[in-house]
């Protein structure tokens, strides 16, 4: 694959990649970072990548864990929104769900962005972030169960939309 290749995949999928990142870190420009990082290290290996899409979610998502790992990480999301919805319906449900992701550890906020709201299977989840099917649905299973609490009585709301 070549170098229009890239720049081609990389302007198609920007957006989706944003998209995550950003409902990964709750922050605009730590999103914007993390998709820049992404698509700088895939260029990198461009011509082995077998799979373009799904090797960007995994980098992504593996990019976004390590910088959480680390001990010099200081930012913490915030509760602004991005300028431009991605055709959300309800801004306040966007924003409870945001806040809500945000109370959770980062691996178990990737596992329910990646499985709820990327609509990825258990399978490729677990590809991505390196862990076995069964450890994916436990953790999806214990996530799902921490958003609940964080929510409280928003939960009931929310699933009625």
């Amino acid at each position: 694959m070549s170098t229009d290749d890239f720049e081609k995949f990389a302007k198609a999928r920007a957006r989706s990649l944003y998209r995550t990142a950003w409902l990964l870190t709750g922050d605009r420009h730590h999103a914007e970072d993390l998709v820049q990082e992404t698509l700088a290290k895939m260029y990198l290996g461009w011509r082995q990548i077998d799979n373009p899409p799904s090797y960007a979610q995994t980098v992504l998502t593996r990019t976004f864990l390590s910088q959480r790992r680390r001990r010099s990480w200081t930012e913490r999301p915030t509760s602004t929104i991005p300028d431009r919805p991605d055709r959300v319906n309800d801004p306040e449900l966007r924003m409870s769900m945001q806040k809500a992701l945000a109370e959770l550890p980062p691996l178990d906020r990737a596992v329910l962005v990646l499985r709820f709201l990327e609509d990825r299977s258990v399978e490729q989840v677990a590809l991505d972030l390196g862990k076995s099917a069964n450890s994916v649905k436990s953790r999806t299973m214990r996530a799902l169960d921490r958003l609940r609490d964080v929510l409280g009585d928003q939960a009931t709301q929310l699933t009625t939309y």
